[in-house]
Order: structure tokens, then sequence, then C-alpha cells
């Protein structure tokens, strides 16, 4: 299985190259700076997201959009997933894989309230969660795409340790048995890629947390 990541180089990126290549699949890194890969002798495609064609990724059987834009650029979040839904649309393969955002998951079923409208909820990572919410709306009304966007917990855990194990729900923020809504990006790295494996979910949002 040919697998592309854009972002291969970010925090969460970067857990899910290294849990691809554990399990003996071709990862092609999609990145603006290929000096920033560590060295083996990738296949890679050296090209700013924006800049993709079609043609970039039709070789490949899923493509993973692990892109973060910097602090003050959050609207791109939506921007690329508009761009990759134009390159997409109506074809069979890839399949596309979001690393979404959590600030969407419903807290309360009763009311609907979502995680980033709840008064904890840091208002730096507001315009992040409006974004990221809004491509997940674009996903949604997209027609003739094969995706799936697979948000973390509320918190998610860049040095937190790989445990092996978690627990995956839909639209609603989970907790593990201490009560706790928390992942680490190795434990996601694995639920991304047992999805790849598994194909469980298509055309919807899952999230995950620790048991």
């Amino acid at each position: 299985m040919r697998i592309g990541i854009i972002g291969a180089t970010g925090r969460a990126g970067s857990r899910i190259v290294a849990e691809a290549l554990v399990r003996g699949y071709l990862v092609v890194p999609l990145v603006r700076n290929a000096h920033k890969l560590k060295e083996q002798n990738w296949e890679v495609v050296e090209k700013d997201l924006f800049d993709l064609s079609y043609t970039d990724l039709a070789g490949l059987d899923v493509v993973v959009d692990a892109f973060k834009p910097s602090q003050g650029r959050e609207e791109l979040h939506q921007k690329s997933i508009e761009h990759l839904i134009t390159l997409l649309e109506g074809h069979n393969k890839p399949r596309l894989i979001i690393v979404g955002g959590s600030g969407s998951l419903i807290v309360d079923r009763q009311t609907g309230i979502r995680l980033s409208e709840t008064e904890d909820f840091p208002h730096s990572s507001k315009p992040t969660a409006y974004h990221m919410g809004k491509s997940l709306e674009l996903l949604l009304a997209a027609k003739e795409l094969n995706w799936i966007y697979i948000s973390p917990s509320k918190h998610f855990i860049p040095d937190g340790i790989r445990i092996g194990s978690y627990q995956l729900g839909t639209d609603f923020l989970l907790t593990n048995h201490l009560g706790q809504s928390e992942i680490s990006y190795a434990d996601y790295a694995i639920a991304l890629v047992d999805e790849i494996e598994n194909r469980a979910f298509e055309n919807r949002r899952i999230n995950c947390c620790s048991k």
C-alpha cells in the first residue's frame, strides 16, 4: 500500500510516518522541504500543498492530511481541505484521511454544546477549532469523495507514552477510565493506521481516546 502524508515532518505527521513504516507500508512524504526528512530512501513529492495536482496523488492508495498552518493563518485549514476536495472528488482513489481537531466534538448530548464552546476551551485555540470545524462541514457536503476525519481527544499529547491501545467514538467527546479526554500522538497514529488497514468507517468523523 502506498500512503502519501502531507505534513510528514510535523508532530502528528512524523508519528504517522513512523507507524506506517513499522507496518511495512510504502510512505510517500508530500512536503515543501524534503531536507527536513530523516535520512531514508524516500520516494518524495516536494511541493507546497496548494501546488499539488491530482497527478501527484493518483498513484497513492491513501492520502493523510496532517497539515498544520502557522498561528495566525488558521484559515488555511479550511482552504487546504477545499483544495484537496477539488483534486480528489470524483476519483476512486486515493482515500483521504484528515488529522482533524477536537473542538467540534459534542460534550453534552442534551444541549449539543461543543468542546470549543465550553468555558475552559483556550481562546488561542478557537480560530483553529473554527476552521477545522468548517473543514469537516466541507467534507460532509462533498460528493463522490472517499474520506474520514479523525479527531483526537481534548488533550493531544506530543510526548505521551505509546501505550498501544485506544477507544473510538463518533461525534461525542470520549473520556478514559479516569475521566480524562486524552490521547498521545503515538497512540493516535496507531488508530489512524489501523483505520487505513481496516476501513471500518467511511465518509464520517470519528474520534479516539486512551482507555
